[in-house]
């Protein structure tokens, strides 16, 4: 990613500014105070709008202005976008009234949606742009500040590993959700056992079968009494129709018929019921053969002695013990393979790394000889040009003495000069008006001269006090009017001499800078003399140690290969063990279909003892009817044989008779229906408690399903809990080692003497510094330069991790540094332009530098000057032509 162009438009200092940014060091070069650093944080602020600023919005817009508006146009990843920003500022309240985002084939509006487009297309926020690739003035100390875990924090978030926490953190919270809900179904799970439990203890079954035994009984009695009843009353009533009518007779028999008709009807339809719930027995017992065939193959398959729970029970604990044996095996050994793996891995790249280390400290030797010819024709130009300065310096000094004033006074005599300019323009306008009140007079008095009297009294003016003063009126206007144009010349010539002083002024200030680059000149020349006299030493050390390291990496190299071979013969063994375990698993599906066909089993044999128990029901049932079949054909065969006398005077004696016996038998056959009553309303509160535990059941079976589903989801979530901790952990200390590797070179490159030897960076993102003589070191016990140019190489090595990890697909922005001299003396200065040259061949594409410091003007590619109007407090930004003279890059 890389900035094109920045238009602002009342932003802070910047009332009209248009910036464009070329590839290569850009360096913004100004006066303290100018609006340097604005520039900055406008590109900062269109990006991410109020997250990137420290203040607030009201802060943004230019004093006395009611709108601000900024427009950044930069390239990403193969296409061109552009934000657009519009703040207004109304009575008390500044806020975003216009936000627009413009890219290929999108458009974005609104600042939160554009924060979040921009935050997505760059892989990071406001907050990790500034912990990757904006530097800003006084933040150079915030990671060496910052605790090893904020530490970690940021750079996990910049490298897009804190998503994987997150994940891991919902993994976590969906786990305990889980494992709640399976503590609910559990618990529910248990009630339910029990309920089930006392239930089935109670022998409802039992008493059932009593109750039933105990209703048949008093239904036979019932029966019995009934019919006896039926019988005294049919006697009666064939009496009674014997008596009264004999046509009444025939109308008996036919519905003693129709109920003979429908009695045989319901035996008929029994009987085709209990054939048809023989069929289903049938039926049922001949899928038990099979399931029981199917059974005793897959005991065999499970080396089971027999089907029973218990041996079930014992197999499934051999095939865990086995199981966990074998998971313990294969534990160890991929410990193993990824520790060959990862040793063969490192010191591989290791062998590359030294290789490619040996290459560039050939080549840095070579660049080293030819950056000492190069600062030996630099110095050679910093004499030329100090001799320039010289030429210059007498020329200015010169125009003082010209002047007689002596350097250092200028602003004096400016400030006495504007004093005596100010009181002489007072004193113009002070003759301006008593000339002016001086004519008004002489004007009255000559008009009433030349009417001859006074217009309001109407007396002759001639000889008055008023009239015999016009003379001296006339004489004091003269005088005035001498005195005005003497006042008058006096301010011109007081105007010349501030415009001489004012150039004076000027001649200060150029001397002082003229003197300011001399000593800048003089320093560099020391500084260009004492490279190329290093450069030439530094050559043959790097000669020397790239033959060191050529050898170091073919030694790890063929420790490389020895680690791979032992890799690939543990995995052979994992493979070995995985195929144990499948066989394992396969057993325990085996043990599982053998569980489900007993629980089939005991389910059928169930069904058919219902079956046959309704089959005894209805023959039990039919054996009645029957009985009461009989006894209606005996009725209607002997209602045919009572239409004869004798028979009307036995009907007279049957209905005595009958009359008799139902006086009788109507309490008796009352108290028994009342106990059948009583029999009835038992058998039906123990049926409702067996459809009770056959619910129990099934909700028991539907939870303990619930229960195995959870469990396995439980173990899921924890599973994944465990990979992303893992995962995560591993990633990070795969960036440890090779940030620790970048800042180790960084550092090197940039402060590289005899007093330290290497930087430590543990799991943990503390950082170590160590000295030659091995003495650990805080980073905070290093010297105020040393510690600022630590950082400054934490930064760019993390710009480099970033860089590497995602080159391709989302590539880095560019670096931008706001001061980054402040704590640095001239020699550290020449480190930094180093690293700035070195992070250019690690491909960082655009750099961007605050600074006024004259070496790193020297090195940018663009030079961009900011100044301020004094009247007009407003800031202004034009690009400069880059003098010819050559980089110190590679100093060191």
């Amino acid at each position: 990613m890389r900035f094109e162009r920045l238009e602002l438009t009342n932003f802070k200092p910047y009332a009209d500014a248009e910036v464009r940014l070329r590839d290569g060091v850009t360096v913004i070069h100004g006066l303290n105070g100018s609006g340097k650093s604005s520039l900055l944080e406008a590109c900062f602020f269109a990006l991410y709008g109020a997250k990137a600023l420290d203040g607030t919005l009201e802060e943004v817009v230019t004093n006395g202005q009611e709108e601000t508006e900024i427009e950044l146009a930069f390239h990403h990843d193969g296409n061109d976008y552009r934000i657009y920003r519009r703040i207004r500022a109304s009575g008390d309240r500044v806020s975003t009234v216009d936000c627009t985002l413009d890219g290929p084939d999108v458009t974005v509006d609104g600042a939160r949606d554009v924060r979040r487009f921009v935050t997505e297309l760059l892989r990071m926020d406001a907050e990790a742009f500034l912990n990757c690739a904006y530097v800003r003035q006084g933040e150079v100390n915030k990671l060496i500040n910052a605790s090893p875990s904020q530490r970690q924090d940021m750079i996990d978030d910049l490298l897009q590993l804190g998503k994987l926490e997150t994940y891991r953190e919902r993994a976590g919270d969906a786990r305990l959700g889980v494992e709640d809900l399976l503590n609910s179904k559990r618990t529910l799970l248990e009630d339910k056992t029990d309920r089930i439990e006392r239930k089935e203890n109670a022998d409802l079954h039992g008493r059932l079968n009593e109750l039933e035994s105990r209703l048949g009984e008093v239904d036979d009695e019932i029966e019995r009494v009934e019919s006896q009843i039926d019988e005294a009353e049919e006697t009666k009533a064939n009496a009674e129709r014997v008596l009264e009518e004999y046509e009444e007779k025939t109308a008996e028999i036919e519905a003693l018929d129709g109920e003979i008709e429908e009695i045989e009807e319901t035996i008929r339809e029994a009987e085709t019921e209990r054939e048809t719930l023989r069929e289903r027995i049938t039926e049922t017992r001949e899928r038990i053969d099979d399931l029981e065939s199917e059974l005793e193959t897959a005991r065999d398959d499970a080396e089971l002695e027999a089907a029973t729970d218990e041996a079930i029970a014992a197999r499934r604990d051999v095939l865990d013990d086995r199981e966990a044996d074998l998971e313990e095996q294969l534990s160890d050994l991929r410990v193993t393979q990824e520790g060959f793996r990862n040793q063969a891995t490192n010191l591989a790249e290791k062998a590359t790394t030294l290789e490619n280390r040996a290459e560039e400290t050939e080549s840095d030797a070579a660049e080293a000889e030819s950056d000492a010819a190069t600062a030996d024709r630099t110095a050679q130009e910093h004499e030329e040009k100090l001799e320039s300065i010289d030429g210059e310096i007498d020329t200015v000094r010169d125009q003082f003495d010209e002047a007689d004033v002596e350097p250092g006074t200028a602003d004096g005599l400016r400030e006495e000069i504007q004093s005596e300019l100010s009181t002489a323009r007072e004193r113009v306008a002070e003759l301006e008006t008593e000339l002016s009140n001086a004519r008004e007079r002489v004007a009255e008095v000559e008009e009433l001269l030349a009417a001859g009297k006074c217009p309001e009294c109407g007396q002759p003016v001639e000889g008055s006090p008023h009239v015999d003063s016009i003379d001296e009126d006339r004489e004091r206007v003269a005088e005035l009017e001498t005195e005005l144009s003497d006042a008058r010349d006096a301010v011109s010539r007081l105007e010349e001499r501030l415009a001489d002083a004012e150039e004076l002024r000027e001649a200060e200030q150029r001397l002082a800078e003229l003197e300011n680059a001399k000593e800048l000149r003089e320093e560099r020349l020391t500084n260009a003399r004492e490279t190329a006299e290093e450069r030439r030493e530094r050559a043959e050390t790097l000669r020397e140690k790239a033959d060191e390291l050529r050898e170091q990496a073919a030694e790890a190299a063929e420790v490389a290969e020895t680690k791979r071979e032992e890799a690939a013969e543990t995995r052979e063994r994992i493979e070995h063990l995985e195929g144990k375990l499948e066989t394992i698993e396969s057993e325990r599906e085996t043990l599982s279909s053998i569980e489900s066909t007993l629980e089939e089993i005991d389910e059928l044999e169930e069904r058919i003892d219902r079956h046959r128990e309704r089959r005894s029901t209805l023959e039990e049932l039919n054996d009645e009817r029957r009985e009461r079949l009989r006894e209606k054909r005996e009725a209607r065969d002997e209602l045919r044989e009572s239409f004869d006398d004798d028979r009307v005077e036995a009907a007279r004696e049957n209905k005595r008779t009958a009359e008799a016996y139902l006086e009788e038998a109507k309490p008796e056959l009352e108290g028994l229906e009342e106990t059948r009553d009583e029999l009835q309303n038992s058998i039906g509160g123990v049926k409702k408690e067996l459809s009770e535990l056959e619910r129990l059941r099934e909700e028991r079976d539907q939870l303990a399903e619930r229960v195995d589903a959870l469990e396995s989801v439980h173990e899921e979530a924890e599973s994944l809990e465990q990979l992303y901790g893992d995962l995560r952990a591993e990633l990070r200390q795969r960036n440890v080692e090779t940030l620790e590797g970048m800042l180790n070179e960084t550092f090197e490159l940039v402060y590289g003497n005899d007093a330290y030897s290497h930087i430590e960076l543990d799991g943990e993102y503390e950082l170590t510094v160590y000295q030659k003589d091995g003495e650990p070191l805080e980073p905070a016990q290093l010297s105020g330069g040393e510690r600022a140019l630590f950082n400054l190489a934490l930064r760019v090595a993390i710009y480099r991790l970033l860089s590497a990890g995602i080159e391709g697909a989302a590539p880095t922005p560019p670096l931008i540094l706001d001061e980054p001299t402040v704590f640095l003396d001239a020699g550290h200065v020449s480190r930094l332009v180093t690293l700035v040259e070195e992070m250019r061949e690690f491909g960082v594409r655009q750099i961007v530098i605050v600074s006024h410091d004259e070496e790193l003007v020297a090195a940018a590619d663009d030079l961009l000057t900011v100044e301020k109007d004094a009247t007009t407090n407003r800031s202004s930004v034009r690009r400069e032509e880059m003098p010819a003279i050559p980089s110190l890059a590679g100093d060191d």
